[in-house]
């Protein structure tokens, strides 16, 4: 029998060993082997073979020791975890794999890297955490049903830049970003941006969810204007007027984890989209944007989705119209918007979105006579208060009277209570003319 000079054993191997020399020894049948190992008559037959011809050296592995072939080559080893601890430092490694395969042509499979860079004490740049349980709705069932929109506020160019706030539009359905653009804030006119770049791109669709920001929702100070009730409508934002006036239906949440689809995109384009900034060397937003551009082309490969039901919600925009025509801050030809405002105690007009002053408003002298105002309180809605600019009829300015309510003249002093009470009583101004003429000569 041939045997080994040294042999390792693992506690396993140990076991056999025991328990075939047990039955060498003939103090064991082949029958308690087969129950004692969990092998069959044949295979214990077989192991017997191999102790008693190569001792035990038999139960170790014959590839114990040797290098793999396929085993990743010394130089690609070194060369992988230089480029991830300087080139692309901060990157994670399944983005870092499609980085080397795209940027440097090393192909590697995502686990082999991970192996690799973990040998090498490289530690990862985002740990797993096992996320609390939480019953997640269900994806929409056609692409186009329901279309999420949020802003995500971070130093995008890097940690000594300004904030960038970034806008996004996903699909719920498929996790497509129809749209994506960089703003200096989350304001309304990058919102339009964004449904009128996915409106040209894919279509119109059926709903927007997002959160309850000051663009969406009225604040309840503002009550509804004299159009908005006889129309029983609630207040609506520039761009509540923009998506009602497209035939697109609003649902705003409660929470960030109820529109957990665009918050997951945040934390994808927080840890992708920073790192090709960086590569790029974007430092301003237009070079932002142009990054932004070539990355969601391959974001969206990368991470789309089949939806459950293939035929498209998305509903065709009219060729004869544009859609900054309806999805834009400036009133166009096409569009009209509705400027309804308040009159208030400073000397301008308030509107949803600016404020537009207004000319001819002085102080009443002390003892002067009240003039006409535009309603009987100075918080009345006024709708058919607009700019020059915008109607091309000219403002009319709160001290001038209006044309159905003319301004009577005072009595003189001195007149007589039942004089008051006709002059007063008598509505024509012919009339009134006359009986103020009539009680003068009396007094």
């Amino acid at each position: 029998m041939e045997t080994r000079e040294a042999v390792t054993l693992d506690a396993r191997a140990q076991h056999r060993l025991f328990v075939l020399t047990q039955v060498l020894e003939g103090r064991l049948s082949v029958a308690d082997v087969m129950s004692l190992l969990e092998r069959s008559e044949r295979q214990v037959k077989r192991l017997l073979a191999a102790v008693r011809h190569e001792g035990a050296a038999a139960l170790v592995h014959g590839n114990r020791g040797r290098a793999p072939v396929h085993r990743t080559p010394e130089g690609l080893r070194a060369r992988l975890v230089e480029l991830a601890t300087t080139t692309y430092a901060g990157v994670n490694r399944a983005h870092l794999a499609e980085l080397l395969a795209e940027r440097e042509g090393i192909q590697v499979p995502e686990r082999t890297l991970r192996r690799v860079l973990a040998e090498a004490g490289v530690s990862p740049v985002r740990r797993r955490r096992r996320p609390p349980h939480r019953s997640r709705r269900e994806r929409a069932a056609q692409a186009g049903r329901l279309l999420q929109v949020d802003g995500s506020r971070h130093r995008w160019l890097g940690p000594d830049r300004p904030f960038l706030t970034l806008l996004g539009a996903i699909d719920d359905a498929t996790g497509i970003v129809t749209a994506a653009v960089f703003r200096a804030q989350e304001d309304a006119a990058g919102y339009l941006e964004l449904f009128a770049r996915t409106v040209a791109g894919y279509g119109v669709p059926l709903e927007v969810y997002s959160d309850r920001h000051g663009i969406f929702v009225v604040e309840g100070r503002r009550a509804p204007t004299l159009e908005e009730q006889l129309r029983g409508e609630e207040p609506r934002t520039q761009v509540g007027c923009a998506l009602h006036e497209a035939g697109i239906g609003w649902i705003g949440a409660h929470s960030p984890q109820a529109k957990g689809r665009v918050e997951r995109l945040w934390g994808t384009l927080q840890d992708r989209l920073l790192a090709e900034l960086r590569l790029a060397g974007a430092t301003t937003l237009e070079e932002a944007n142009i990054v932004l551009g070539a990355h969601l082309s391959r974001h969206n490969a990368r991470f789309a989705v089949e939806p459950a039901d293939p035929e498209p919600a998305w509903r065709p925009w009219p060729h004869e119209r544009a859609p900054e025509s309806v999805f834009c801050s400036v009133p166009t030809p096409g569009r009209q918007r509705r400027d309804h405002r308040l009159v208030g105690h400073e000397p301008r007009a308030a509107c949803t979105t600016r404020a537009a002053q207004l000319g001819g408003l002085r102080r009443r002298p002390r003892g002067a006579p009240r003039r006409q105002s535009l309603g009987s309180s100075r918080r009345d809605l006024v709708p058919g208060l607009a700019c020059a600019a915008q109607s091309g009829a000219p403002a009319r300015t709160l001290g001038q009277p209006s044309q159905r309510r003319q301004a009577r003249p005072r009595l003189a002093s001195g007149t007589g209570s039942a004089q008051r009470s006709l002059a007063s009583a008598v509505r024509s101004p012919l009339a009134q003319v006359a009986t103020i003429a009539a009680a003068m000569r009396v007094g």
